[in-house]
């Protein structure tokens, strides 16, 4: 009888420990759909694809430690390969600027989670403010010495611009351009990839314009020192929602938390920041709704009528 108690005790003795390790690691949660098990992230070339291929790798290991799921980071080609690569479930976040954006999320149903956060310009010398703000502007960017000095001035023009989904590069001075008279078809469209080479095609005489980001002469003149005294502003637009953050369709609400929080947290560090400045000029994130695109669109349909 002694030795049953005693082995009771020991049996006892063994459930409560189990008990006790079982109640101190609390079960993985069960998967659920729209679950990821690696993330894949594309940037867009705003300037030489290249170049920021190299300055965005860091953020794999920035968001592996923050989301412990394997992390590819790369730059796509164009802003219409991103948005077809998340239609079809091969890109999960990209850095979007609003027209893609706005095309991925009528397409593809992608949703914007963040919205990028830039320091205001100071014209004309392009230094920032000390204001963070959620939009920016289109310039037409032109040379002092080119005879331009009004928007009249560019019929029969060469104008340098990015891709008709680029909101600064396209869109939004074309349109604004054409309510003042001046339609596509009085000047002449030079494709370039990349502001930085709108910005020295006006600066080399290769187009006589350019539509770009204000201001996209910042991204220069680290290599062309006399880039403001040699050009200046001829136009700037209205106001442009900053750049998203988006995620295709079928991510569940759960890591589209994650992925949010994940990066609003790297941000914040300085590796994090580093990375966005660098490429982007962001200094921030912040929450963001779909709504805050509609402007976009309205300007989309607005281009799509100009002849």
């Amino acid at each position: 009888m002694r030795y049953f108690k005693h082995g009771l005790i020991l049996v006892m003795s063994l459930v409560v420990v189990i008990l006790l390790a079982a109640c101190g690691k609390p079960a993985a949660p069960k998967p659920q759909k729209g679950d990821l098990k690696d993330l894949t992230v594309q940037f867009v070339p705003s300037s030489n694809a290249a170049t920021i291929a190299t300055k965005v790798k860091p953020l794999e290991k920035l968001l592996v430690k923050r989301l412990g799921i394997p992390v590819h980071v790369s730059v796509s080609t164009d802003y219409n390969s991103i948005v077809e690569a998340m239609g079809q479930k091969q890109v999960d976040m990209g850095f979007l600027p609003p027209a893609p954006y706005t095309i991925a999320h009528q397409k593809y149903g992608a949703n914007v989670i963040l919205q990028a956060q830039r320091y205001g310009v100071q014209e004309p010398t392009g230094e920032p403010t000390d204001k963070l703000t959620d939009s920016y502007a289109a310039e037409v960017l032109v040379r002092k010495d080119s005879g331009v000095n009004t928007i009249e001035d560019l019929k029969g023009k060469r104008i340098a611009v990015q891709e008709p989904t680029s909101d600064a590069g396209y869109i939004f001075p074309m349109v604004e351009l054409a309510k003042k008279g001046i339609k596509p078809s009085d000047y002449t469209t030079v494709p370039v990839k990349g502001h930085d080479l709108g910005v020295l095609a006006v600066e080399n005489k290769d187009t006589d314009a350019a539509f770009v980001f204000n201001d996209a002469r910042d991204i220069v003149k680290g290599d062309v020192p006399t880039i403001f005294n040699d050009t200046k502003i001829l136009y700037m637009t209205t106001p442009i929602p900053n750049d998203t953050i988006a995620l295709r369709a079928g991510i569940n609400k759960r890591w589209q938390k994650k992925i949010s929080d994940a990066m609003q947290a790297i941000a914040k560090t300085k590796q994090g920041h580093d990375i966005m400045s660098t490429v982007y000029s962001w200094e921030g994130v912040t929450p963001a709704k779909d709504a805050n695109y509609d402007i976009v669109r309205q300007y989309e349909a607005e281009v799509g009528m100009l002849k």
